[in-house]
């Protein structure tokens, strides 16, 4: 039974449930990372199939998609499955940015206005939503931009000439 710990897991557990495969988790102790051949976390997760053992989340999901035959008929299909398993990357990396590095992009100031309008024209239309209204919310706090939206420059002006505000 293949066995794995820590780090980005969830694609391998999905891709395992999926094929109907029984697994176990091996957490590893935070003081393990620091010693040996854990010192980065860059290592995780770690995955197990009888003796033979992979580390990197990506490696383990190619070696299953090829024993689960999910890897492409041919080099060319695989190359293909490679390549768009390189734009997932590409997100993995985006998502880090955002999550870690706390990242405001251009297109946030964008959605948040697209939102506010919304929320002006048609109040409460994000209550179903709470992560699209704690999106509003944490946005709408930061200092200068709460500071500018209470600001005159902000306030009581129309939206597109329709009159509302």
């Amino acid at each position: 039974m293949p066995g794995f710990s820590l780090g980005r897991y969830e694609a391998i557990r999905m891709l395992l449930a999926d094929q109907g495969q029984d697994w176990h988790e091996d957490p590893l102790l935070h003081d393990l990372c620091e010693e040996g051949e854990f010192k980065t976390l860059s290592q995780f997760p770690k995955f197990t199939d009888g003796a033979f053992t992979l580390y990197q989340s990506n490696a383990i999901l190619r070696y299953l998609g090829r024993k689960h035959g999910l890897y492409g008929k041919d080099d060319q299909e695989c190359a293909l499955l490679d390549m768009a398993n390189d734009g997932v990357e590409e997100l993995w990396l985006k998502y880090l940015d955002l999550i870690y590095h706390h990242f405001i992009s251009f297109v946030d100031y964008n959605l948040l206005d697209l939102l506010l309008i919304h929320q002006t024209l048609a109040p409460g239309c994000l209550d179903t939503f709470p992560l699209l209204s704690a999106y509003v919310a944490r946005l709408s706090s930061r200092p200068n931009l709460q500071a500018f939206l209470a600001s005159p420059q902000h306030t009581g002006l129309p939206i597109n000439g329709n009159g509302k505000q």
